[in-house]
């Protein structure tokens, strides 16, 4: 009888420490969305295509840094294996590739509303958050709280977003890893590296000129 009640307690402890480490998750993003309002990083990013026809899944390795400023400015600089960047600079979202000498331009209200960047970058605040994604927490895992962000609109390629953060022993967070599904099963990890929250950024960090000579194509 002592043994199945003493089985019993253990169960429901596990349980009570299970939900707070989900709860974690979603405590995690509103500090993050109240107390960071820039930062920037180095990140590495893997891209898994899925497997198909009998072949293995094929995975991309890329690099570079990362700067954002909320609500709406931020800047993806990829430096290997190709030079890419993209520039929101609040009105107009800016991909600029480097080998192409090729700028495209999309007006960013259209071009953000449901993505990855209106996670950790356009939204001002949890409630925000929740007009564009469905957020649950998910079990911490590698030392780091889990969110699960799913676009409430069905019409982009987006299927779901897993966000890790990492809290310091002075409670602040920190953004460590971004996973992302589209809607043809392929899977981006982008793992972050020397964030650093709050920095002072340069005036003109999300100010983009095309390049002289570049093809421009606005969409």
């Amino acid at each position: 009888m002592m043994r199945r009640v003493f089985v019993q307690l253990l169960l429901l402890c596990t349980l009570i420490a299970a939900r707070g480490a989900c709860a974690a998750g979603m405590d995690s993003l509103d500090t993050f969305l109240r107390t960071v309002g820039s930062a920037r990083a180095e990140f590495s990013q893997v891209v898994t295509a899925p497997a198909r026809d009998g072949q293995a899944a094929k995975t991309k390795t890329s690099s570079g840094s990362f700067e954002f400023s909320r609500p709406g400015k931020f800047r993806f600089v990829y430096r290997k294996p190709f030079d890419q960047t993209i520039v929101a600079d609040g009105q107009t979202l800016w991909l600029f590739d480097a080998e192409l000498n090729q700028v495209t331009a999309r007006k960013q209200a259209q071009a953000l509303g449901s993505t990855p960047a209106a996670l950790i970058a356009s939204a001002p605040d949890l409630r925000a958050l929740q007009a564009e994604f469905s957020l649950q927490s998910a079990p911490d895992q590698d030392g780091l709280e889990w969110v699960v962000a799913t676009p409430k609109s069905r019409d982009g390629q987006l299927q779901s977003v897993r966000v890790g953060f990492r809290t310091s022993n002075s409670g602040a967070v920190n953004l460590a890893v971004l996973e992302i599904l589209d809607g043809f099963g392929q899977r981006s990890v982008l793992t972050f590296s020397r964030f650093e929250a709050n920095p002072t950024l340069p005036a003109d960090t999300f100010v983009f000129k095309p390049p002289a000579g570049a093809d421009l194509i606005r969409q």
